[in-house]
């Protein structure tokens, strides 16, 4: 659900947070004795659980919490993105890119020198061959690819599974394009799901089976045993299947495994993903869908009508980056576990119990041992109980199933060693 999230607060003022939030006030149904504003906006609004039973329209918890956290001062940790920037040979091709004049319209599928380093990425790390002029399209990053690809593939009434919790724009595209969100729970202490859920989720109703792997909220790696069941489903009820591996070079103990690489899934997956998470450039926006030459140029005839190209500049720069050493992909995941074990050892000194999530961003930590049995309640007052910013992981699960999620917090430890140190210390005087 990072997609939602607004940006850092260094880089934006609380008073631009705040405006936001005026925007989501503003924009209420209904708002100062007005008719209620018609549109497709409402679908998206309720299937991202923005619009309550009156009608209100809320700000996304990110807006709320990084509100707080600019307001307050607090450490921020509950939004997905680094606080340092990314490699210098990216940084360095994306201003020799402007500097050479590369600020115009790009080609609409995206600039072939980006689209040959993503299909060279993907036979480097998977033995994976696409087709870099008609199997992969250049987006505005994931999100663009994910929203582009569910309304070209989905008629009203089609059903689409992910898992629970879930990233919210994935049920905001789905409600937009009047699909049906079905779900798959992911449950303590693993948040592995469970093979009978799958197999009842997933019927010959179901267009699109949706999985976020390694997983956001929870930082769960797929069991290879679960992959290859997904790709038994989807053949039997004939299925597509929809990949979102944003996080795909961070993953802590073992190569990533592409859906798309197990027998019979490449002929109908969509693999996403983009170089924001991997690079530490999450404000370039730039990503990725590779899968069958049909069903790209489907993805293509939306995709061209909403953002039609984005961010010249910055294709050649991710490019270079996809091209990097193995050794820094490996330092990149191997640097990011350390910061995973640093804030794992600070939230349990404070009280929390954890489940070490195996790849991604964030950690999960269950706030009832230390007495808090409702986790938004806590994050609203956790930057003045200890100067820190959380998400509460109700905010990644619908209404009806959030009793199992009720106490859980979500953390993201992709900061700086002595940020998440500090931010360690002060959660210690939760216990005090």
């Amino acid at each position: 659900m990072t997609n939602t999230e607004v940006p850092r607060a260094d880089q934006n003022s609380a008073e631009n947070t705040a405006d936001k939030t005026a925007v989501a006030r503003d924009s209420q149904v209904g708002a100062h004795g007005q008719k209620p504003i018609a549109g497709g906006w409402s679908r998206a609004a309720r299937g991202a659980m923005l619009l309550g039973d009156d009608g209100q329209l809320h700000p996304t918890i990110f807006a709320e919490m990084s509100a707080l956290a600019a307001s307050t001062g607090a450490i921020n940790l509950g939004q997905g993105f680094p606080d340092q920037d990314g490699p210098i040979e990216v940084l360095e091709a994306a201003r020799r890119a402007i500097s050479d004049g590369i600020n115009q319209y790009p080609p609409g599928p995206g600039m072939p020198v980006l689209r040959h380093a993503i299909a060279t990425h993907q036979q480097r790390f998977y033995s994976l061959e696409f087709d870099p002029d008609t199997e992969m399209l250049v987006t505005a990053g994931a999100t663009e690819a994910l929203t582009a690809t569910i309304l070209a593939l989905t008629e009203e009434g089609d059903e689409v599974v992910t898992f629970e919790p879930f990233y919210d724009s994935y049920a905001a595209a789905i409600g937009l394009a009047r699909a049906v969100h079905r779900t798959i729970p992911l449950r303590l202490p693993s948040f592995q799901p469970d093979p009978d859920d799958i197999r009842a989720a997933i019927t010959n109703r179901t267009r699109i089976i949706l999985i976020n792997n390694p997983h956001n909220p929870t930082g769960t790696v797929l069991h290879h045993a679960t992959l290859t069941l997904i790709v038994a489903l989807a053949h039997q009820h004939d299925a597509l299947i929809v990949s979102d591996e944003v996080y795909e070079h961070l993953i802590f103990d073992h190569p990533h495994t592409p859906i798309a690489s197990l027998p019979g899934a490449r002929e109908r997956t969509i693999t996403i993903s983009s170089g924001g998470k991997t690079f530490s450039t999450t404000g370039w926006k730039i990503g990725w869908a590779i899968g069958p030459s049909k069903i790209i140029a489907a993805i293509l005839a939306v995709k061209q009508f909403l953002t039609y190209v984005n961010g010249a500049p910055f294709q050649p720069a991710i490019a270079v980056g996809l091209g990097l050493p193995d050794s820094f992909f490996r330092n990149l995941a191997s640097d990011l576990r350390v910061k995973r074990d640093v804030l794992s050892a600070g939230l349990v000194s404070a009280g929390f119990t954890i489940t070490q999530p195996a790849g991604a961003y964030f950690v999960v930590a269950d706030a009832a041992p230390l007495g808090h049995l409702d986790a938004a309640e806590l994050c609203r007052a956790l930057p003045g109980l200890a100067g820190v910013v959380a998400v509460p992981l109700t905010a990644f699960v619908s209404r009806e199933h959030r009793r199992d999620y009720r106490s859980l917090v979500r953390f993201a430890f992709c900061k700086r060693e002595e940020v998440l140190r500090q931010a360690s210390a002060q959660l210690g005087q939760l216990s005090n």
